[in-house]
């Protein structure tokens, strides 16, 4: 019960890696706002099945005001937020020369402007509360490096470590842990679509650039959302005070820092 009474939120907390930690978190002892798009909020699966411990709450991280209410309401239920998981994100791909400008702009719109204005949202509130708190940013191998064909979220996840370094330095002094997590390959519902872009650019048969990708791994397949829940654990507790500015590898071997 490393998170007994904190409250938490986690942005694209509805499916994949944003799901698993809220589920874990619960489990921890926390209670969770499940913090996404409408469209996106569980539904029959939903909080009910962590009782009072989760609700949903409705945000538009391109929008400010949308995470301004989004605050409110923990804050109005819960009395603060105590940890922030900056999960929710979105991918695309394609080459140089196909980029197109409402692909990069919606790209940096959720991963970059959206992380950090909720980061922003939060950090204000916790200031003002006066107690501290941990904020994790979620980041991925991609940012540690270039790919040909995905150039943009590559650029927008290297953003995410860069913001978070930058947060890191900044809010410490106000007892806020701002830390990342960097994802490798993650069997998730959005592997699919990238998979689906891989087989267009590459010429490849539906399903056969995850077997490869699953394979590269050094620890033999692709990671679960489970598999980032620990990490996520450690450093929204006390265990990880002394942890400022970092972005923890979680990939299976893939990238070594």
């Amino acid at each position: 019960m490393k998170l007994r009474d904190k409250v938490a939120v986690v942005t694209g907390g509805a499916r994949g890696i944003g799901r698993a930690i809220v589920a874990r978190y619960v489990a921890e002892g926390a209670r969770v706002a499940i913090a996404d798009l409408a469209s996106a909020q569980p539904e029959e699966d939903g909080p009910s099945e962590f009782g009072d411990s989760a609700f949903a709450v409705e945000v538009n991280v391109t929008n400010r005001a949308s995470i301004d209410r989004m605050v409110a309401a923990v804050v109005s239920r819960w009395g603060g937020i105590d940890i922030l998981v900056n999960n929710a994100a979105v991918f695309d791909m394609a080459p140089i020369v196909e980029v197109t400008e409402a692909s990069f702009d919606k790209v940096f719109a959720v991963n970059v402007k959206g992380l950090f204005f909720a980061m922003q949202g939060v950090a204000q509130h916790m200031i003002a509360r006066g107690k501290g708190g941990k904020i994790i940013n979620m980041a991925s191998q991609a940012g540690r490096r270039g790919e040909a064909l995905v150039s943009v979220y590559c650029a927008s996840k290297a953003a995410v470590i860069s913001l978070t370094q930058s947060a890191g330095l900044d809010l410490i002094k106000h007892g806020i842990n701002v830390n990342g997590i960097a994802p490798g390959v993650v069997d998730t519902p959005m592997w699919d679509d990238v998979d689906a872009l891989f087989a267009k650019y590459e010429g490849l048969k539906p399903g056969e650039k995850k077997k490869q990708v699953g394979k590269a791994v050094p620890f033999g397949r692709m990671g679960t959302p489970e598999d980032h829940a620990g990490a996520a654990v450690f450093l929204a507790s006390s265990d990880a005070d002394y942890v400022v500015a970092q972005t923890l590898n979680v990939d299976g071997g893939n990238w070594m820092s």
